[in-house]
């Protein structure tokens, strides 16, 4: 029964989602409101802004190369 319950939601959330229309305005209060709470928490912003730079630069450039089919 669970199961089918829960196949019930989703489909009434998808249902849901693809009826609305996207909302600028709103998704933006939103973003700025969660902002505004991870600054008072003082996640954001962070202490080093370039902490794990290197890490983000070698995962950019191994994603940049051109894909390279293995020979078997």
């Amino acid at each position: 029964m669970r199961r089918r319950e829960e196949k019930l939601w989703r489909e009434f959330e998808d249902a849901l989602i693809a009826a609305e229309k996207p909302d600028y305005r709103r998704n933006l209060q939103y973003f700025e409101a969660l902002y505004q709470e991870a600054v008072a928490l003082g996640v954001l912003p962070p202490a080093d802004p370039l902490a794990g730079i290197d890490v983000d630069i070698r995962i950019a450039a191994i994603l940049a190369r051109p894909h390279v089919p293995r020979s078997s």
